[in-house]
């Protein structure tokens, strides 16, 4: 919502923002060995395939590889449940189904009576103290055919990151989509209980953080016991921009997470408060909003702080950009019309046109392709829901409908998704996604309040 005559009387007395630097707890999964296969189970245009997930077999007598094993089956489990390619056949119904005796060597049978199209058939075996190794296989239950293989050597120290890396391929190979089982969604939340220092008023700190897609391995990303807001990834992935009172006064931050390093490039002062930062899609630049030139309209800057410009000019609010997947437009949110709508501009500050004719709309966000939407949150009843805005047709589709407030859509990377924060539940605020049809809704953060989440490409 826009809120910017609020954030420009705040003022407050901060200091000591560190930036974590943020370390991997493996490398990334290396396939020592891949069988690129062309078998496709299933009719891609008809019935979805059955498939199912078995725990992987352990190949040394220890718990922690079968706590790996069991791990990485039921983290593959869930990653190819969410994109709803397959349908997967639950995990508990296993049971009746006698044990592998090998990685190719399955009861093709049993798992025919299962109603099993596919079979995912993994082994761990740790080859030292700190290493492992897995290998996998998709298998037709029909032919007895394997349609895919792939082995992984790598860090102990994280098996979760194996399973995503599996769902991303198998579902490559198979369906020809592009996951997201390794992405990130990034957020602030309140969840340290700590208070802003320096302030008059008791307000809460907000810290950014962020975490795997599906909730784990959360990471935190400031540490500075003030007040940091919407946070948004490098199209890399590896720097994530957000606005900070570190200084006292509003300003755009980018935090290099692997390299331990702050910049500033909308090179802000006690006068000149800046919101809102927004990665072009080849991260050479940034929006934002500034109210440098007197009025809250938005910028564009090069990543470095050169070549400042103004996109917009207008005495009333121009907020929360995002930019086309091909940088040549932004849309944003202004309530020069009135109650705040979202407007669409180029980025070379021509051609503005208004997008949105409701009660009050904000914080858009511009879908990656193939799909050309813009999902937003939008005032429904005494709270808001997410819509999704189809720029070919003009239709709008609803995605939520009235349970608790539900604001700052966030696009998967691969367009199928949309994070967003909703109050639904116990009222506090918290990290949701649902697929872009409106359906499976999965919850991701728990602790505190979680809102403005940013999902990572």
């Amino acid at each position: 919502m826009i809120s910017m005559p609020r954030f420009l009387v705040f003022t407050a007395f901060l200091a000591g923002l560190s930036v974590i630097q943020v370390t991997t707890t493996a490398q990334p999964p290396q396939p020592r060995q891949r069988d690129e296969l062309s078998l496709i189970i299933g009719d891609r245009i008809g019935t979805q395939p059955s498939f199912a997930v078995p725990d992987c077999l352990t190949l040394t007598p220890d718990e922690a590889t079968a706590e790996a094993a069991r791990t990485i089956a039921q983290v593959l489990w869930d990653d190819l449940e969410f994109e709803r390619e397959f349908r997967m056949i639950a995990r508990d119904t296993y049971r009746t189904i006698p044990v592998a005796r090998s990685l190719d060597d399955l009861p093709f049978d049993r798992w025919q009576e299962l109603g099993a199209d596919g079979v995912i058939s993994c082994t761990v075996e740790a080859t030292s103290a700190s290493q492992i190794e897995i290998s996998a296989r998709l298998f037709s239950v029909r032919s007895q055919e394997s349609a895919f293989g792939v082995v992984y050597s790598g860090s102990n120290r994280d098996v979760r990151r194996y399973a995503h890396q599996l769902s991303d391929e198998l579902h490559r190979h198979q369906r020809g989509l592009t996951g997201v089982a390794r992405t990130r969604i990034a957020f602030v939340t309140d969840r340290d209980s700590q208070s802003v220092l320096g302030l008059v008023e008791n307000r809460a700190v907000k810290e950014v953080y962020f975490t795997d897609y599906d909730g784990a391995n959360v990471r935190r990303v400031t540490v500075s016991r003030s007040l940091n807001t919407t946070p948004a990834w490098s199209p890399d992935g590896r720097a994530i921009g957000y606005t900070s009172w570190l200084s006292g006064f509003p300003e755009v931050i980018i935090s290099y997470l692997f390299e331990g390093r702050m910049t500033y490039p909308a090179n802000g002062n006690a006068n000149d408060h800046n919101f809102l930062p927004a990665f072009s899609p080849d991260g050479q630049q940034i929006a934002f909003m500034s109210n440098r030139d007197g009025n809250p309209d938005l910028y564009v800057v090069n990543v470095d702080g050169t070549e400042m410009r103004r996109l917009t000019n207008h005495p009333m609010i121009d907020t929360s950009p995002t930019w086309s997947p091909n940088g040549l437009q932004i849309a944003f949110t202004s309530d020069r019309t009135g109650s705040p709508q979202i407007f669409v501009i180029g980025a070379d500050g021509t051609g503005l046109r208004r997008l949105t004719y409701e009660t009050y709309c904000d914080r858009p966000t511009w879908s990656p392709p193939p799909f050309n939407e813009i999902a937003y949150s939008s005032k429904t009843g005494p709270g808001h829901d997410i819509k999704v805005l189809d720029l070919a047709t003009n239709e709008v589709r609803q995605l939520t409908y009235g349970l608790g407030s539900n604001e700052s859509p966030s696009y998967a990377p691969n367009g199928r998704h949309v994070a967003f924060m909703s109050t639904r539940g116990s009222g506090l605020k918290q990290i949701y996604t649902i697929g872009r049809d409106g359906k499976g809704l999965r919850r991701v953060t728990s602790t505190g309040n979680n809102e403005m989440p940013g999902w990572s490409r």
